[in-house]
């Protein structure tokens, strides 16, 4: 490809993915309203559903969210009464957060939006299987690179 064409919109890898996460957050939207979930709400829900009991840190970390973006997230998750956020009885510099049993429960509530995806995105169990696939690899090979790059800036 030459420096002209390598420089369009169309060609950036970067401006794909970008625009396919603002796409499939918009399909997300009408399904996650019924839950009172925002998206990213709704992401944070999937991880404590996962795993509950974790520090805010180890969310963050979970969620590639720093603690500026995720403390009020999990704040309004809390006022909704989703979650419980609670200083560490053995390390009172780490914030434990918790889900309720109305946190625990909307988790029935969600599980049928994953299949309202992809019956929307009119893909095969094997295409998303494979794309999910593609794409966690080039999650992988990007922290690679920023572990590389965090590690010439020390």
């Amino acid at each position: 490809m030459n420096p002209i064409e390598s420089l369009k919109l169309d060609n950036q890898i970067c401006f794909a993915i970008y625009a396919c996460s603002r796409e499939i957050t918009k399909l997300y939207r009408p399904l996650l309203q019924d839950l009172g979930l925002t998206y990213t709400q709704y992401v944070t829900m999937l991880a404590l559903w996962e795993k509950d009991n974790v520090t805010v840190s180890e969310l963050g970390n979970r969620l590639y969210l720093d603690s500026g973006t995720l403390t009020p997230l999990l704040k309004k998750l809390e006022s909704a009464g989703l979650v419980i956020r609670a200083r560490d009885r053995n390390d009172e510099r780490s914030v434990l957060v918790t889900l309720t049993e109305a946190g625990e429960a909307l988790r029935e509530k969600a599980l049928d939006i994953p299949g309202q995806i992809v019956c929307q995105l009119n893909a095969t169990p094997e295409e998303g299987a494979a794309l999910l696939g593609q794409m966690n690899m080039l999650l992988d090979r990007m922290k690679s690179c920023s572990r590389r790059i965090d590690a010439d800036e020390s």
